[in-house]
């Protein structure tokens, strides 16, 4: 750390040398235009940002199927607006497999493709795309899922199910816009003043898609075991379905204290939600005993329910944490 001392010119300016390492590393010098973001008390220099859209390019000679989904995904979260995807020869399952990583990608196309690149382009404005709004959304998928899977479940309802399980690509391109955003946010205070959320906020949002993004998977485990399960008893689908509405109400309770305004508000509905987990644990046990006397492999199918649905009650709770940490006094 170095320290400068504030310097008086002219009666009322202000002014400070700045590091000459840092200096010369980021290329300022006499005439540099450097621009600043105000943070609560704190000051954020950084040399004035090329606005142009980021360009990136892969070498994707060796990546193929999964591989090459995964990272054209990873180009697209680390900010990159313009990917360039070049080999000697771009094979055919090389193709589907970017159109596979594109069709999970929001607002991403195919702009252009040669015999050896394609590149892939984002037509979203990032200035316009509202990591709130995107958690929100991944919060009414979420839940609808988990609603909707225990329902396939005790009314045999395949469809429903089948339903739930294609959901699961809505909430996994909401997890990448949310990841997307919040990375463009640490690299660049620009990003942070564009979107008109603090930082840490935002950190505090990204954590919570995250619990989202893994009550959605545990949704579609429920619902691809109600395909595999026939009819199961009434005692056991009623308690089934008293805990889905137990792991719900924490889920509700956990984003409401994330959103709230008040900070009394956030707490008092983040404690209540992490109180109700030691309610759903009880209330899992009491149907792991009603399980016992069931044919073994339904009643191990049903347990993996069970386990589901507490687990997905705690990363209600793990939201519910977040939002009482994001409603404490700062320092």
């Amino acid at each position: 750390m170095e320290t400068r001392k504030v310097q008086v010119t002219g009666g009322s300016t202000y002014t400070v040398s700045l590091p000459k390492s840092w200096a010369t590393d980021n290329a300022v010098s006499g005439g540099t235009t450097v621009e600043f973001y105000p943070e609560d008390d704190s000051l954020v220099l950084t040399p004035e940002s090329d606005a142009d859209r980021q360009r990136g390019t892969l070498d994707v000679t060796n990546l193929e199927g999964e591989r090459l989904t995964r990272a054209v995904m990873t180009m697209y979260v680390s900010g990159f607006d313009v990917i360039s995807l070049e080999a000697g020869r771009i094979t055919t399952d090389q193709r589907r497999a970017i159109r596979e990583a594109t069709q999970g990608l929001v607002g991403v196309e195919v702009l252009e493709e040669t015999t050896d690149s394609v590149v892939i382009q984002d037509l979203l404005d990032s200035s316009e795309l509202s990591i709130v709004n995107a958690v929100t959304r991944m919060r009414l998928i979420a839940g609808s899922m988990l609603e909707d899977a225990v329902t396939a479940l005790v009314e045999d309802d395949d469809d429903i199910a089948r339903d739930v399980i294609e959901r699961d690509d809505d909430v996994d391109r909401l997890w990448l816009v949310v990841s997307r955003i919040f990375r463009a946010t640490l690299r660049s205070p620009r990003a942070a003043e564009e979107l008109g959320v603090p930082r840490e906020d935002c950190f505090d949002y990204h954590s919570s898609a995250r619990q989202l993004e893994r009550i959605a998977d545990h949704a579609v485990k429920i619902a691809t075991l109600a395909l595999k399960l026939e009819e199961i008893p009434e005692e056991v689908a009623e308690a089934l379905v008293a805990l889905r509405e137990d792991a719900f109400d924490v889920l509700e309770k956990s984003m409401d204290a994330l959103f709230a305004e008040e900070s009394a508000e956030a707490t008092e509905l983040g404690h209540a939600a992490r109180e109700a987990i030691l309610e759903i644990d009880e209330h899992a046990r009491a149907i792991d005993e009603m399980l016992r006397e069931l044919d073994p492999i339904q009643a191990q199918s049903l347990g993996l329910i069970v386990d589901s649905l507490s687990r997905s009650a705690d990363y209600g709770g793990n939201v519910a944490e977040t939002a009482l940490q994001k409603a404490a006094p700062r320092p």
